[in-house]
């Protein structure tokens, strides 16, 4: 069976991990979120997968490559264009993206599956379709009922006693909200739906082609299902989704390497002398990791590979990408460090960089300044406060 997965977004808020990562890409303890999602489509056989992309196109390609050692096929449709030897990408939408592959060549000849490439999902896609099919739907939505308090967040589905769909609200207020349906982002199609988006052009599912349809009065339905759904939309759903596997909250996702201590993980050869540091799980640590004597790491919390935490900081609760030095008596709560960027659980960044702050947190494999005391100090104190 052939499903696509949504790969083309920039991801803007998710940035600063975006820049570098696109999001299908960015990483779950160590494995990419949309490696998740090729497991579960081969799981209820589909097994032919086509993957628009854009943004960072390489990236995905390049671990992907044409699906065969995660027991699929893929194939990638491109969106953009080359200026100056560069790729430059060229996001035609979700709907438009479907349009340009069935354009190229008619690829969907029957039912098939679309799943936005950022989300943690468990969802029984085989009840699923058969619902769609019971249903002569020739598209479906499957939601997810959150607490109204939450609803303002997302796209509100509408739908009839019978399922149908009747109107969306796109993040309304609380108050105003119709339903506590929400829009995951993981869509059922016939071909037919395909006649309904224009070519050549940007167009949107949500936006644009399921209202066309509700006013069309197609048989168009949404169906509610209780399944796990980790959207990492933004840089707090990415924090909760860590948080959550270290938590054993996320049961389709386990904690890599190899259990050292009671909730201490770690991936091969890390340096530690665990009589001289505190270390407090649920924890991380990725391969040829140094911790020094002094630092203590506090859980839930992630150090990622090739990095090394220095004797007397203090990771507790925080997030730690590959390659990353944090230099003597940091403290580090509720943060995020990616590259030359340290994030506060609500996506406020500061460039340690830009800011001269790089010999503070930086990249294990640069050669580490002097640190003078006075502005040590002073950054200590900036760090342990919620500046960030």
């Amino acid at each position: 069976m052939k499903a696509m997965i949504l790969a083309a977004g920039k991801g803007t808020r998710v940035r600063p991990i975006t820049y570098t990562i696109p999001k299908p890409m960015i990483p779950i303890l160590q494995k990419p979120v949309m490696e998740f999602l090729v497991e579960l489509l081969r799981q209820h056989g589909f097994d032919e997968i086509m993957v628009n992309v854009s943004h960072l196109a390489n990236e995905i390609e390049n671990y992907f490559r044409d699906g065969s050692r995660f027991g699929v096929q893929i194939a990638y449709s491109f969106e953009g264009k080359i200026i100056d030897g560069e790729l430059v990408g060229q996001a035609l939408g979700s709907a438009g993206g479907m349009r340009r592959i069935q354009d190229f060549y008619p690829y969907f000849d029957d039912t098939f599956v679309v799943l936005c490439g950022d989300a943690l999902i468990d969802l029984d896609l085989t009840a699923a379709v058969k619902w769609h099919k019971e249903k002569g739907s020739i598209a479906t939505i499957i939601m997810k009922s959150v607490p109204q308090d939450e609803v303002s967040s997302y796209g509100v589905v509408v739908t009839d006693g019978d399922g149908k769909v009747l109107k969306f609200q796109e993040k309304p207020p609380v108050e105003e909200a119709l339903s506590t349906d929400i829009n995951t982002g993981i869509y059922i199609f016939e071909p037919e739906v395909l006649q309904y988006i224009p070519s050549g052009g940007e167009y949107d599912i949500g936006s644009e082609l399921f209202p066309q349809l509700v006013e069309m009065g197609a048989p168009f339905y949404g169906i509610r299902m209780d399944f796990e759904w980790v959207d990492i939309g933004k840089v707090p759903d990415y924090w909760r989704a860590i948080r959550g596997v270290l938590l054993g909250q996320i049961k389709n996702v386990s904690i890599p390497g190899k259990q050292v201590a009671e909730g201490i993980y770690t991936g091969l050869n890390v340096a530690v002398n665990w009589d001289k540091v505190e270390i407090t799980g649920p924890v991380y640590i990725g391969g040829m990791t140094r911790i020094e004597d002094g630092a203590r790491i506090i859980g839930p919390s992630m150090i990622g590979p090739n990095c090394c935490i220095c004797g007397g900081a203090t990771v507790e609760n925080s997030v730690i990408f590959e390659y990353s030095r944090l230099g003597p008596d940091v403290r580090l709560v509720d943060k995020l460090v990616f590259g030359r960027y340290c994030v506060d659980k609500t996506g406020a960044a500061i460039d340690v960089e830009a800011a001269a702050l790089d010999w503070l947190i930086t990249d294990t494999r640069k050669t580490p300044m002097a640190t003078p005391p006075a502005e040590r100090q002073a950054i200590v104190e900036l760090l342990e406060s919620d500046i960030l």
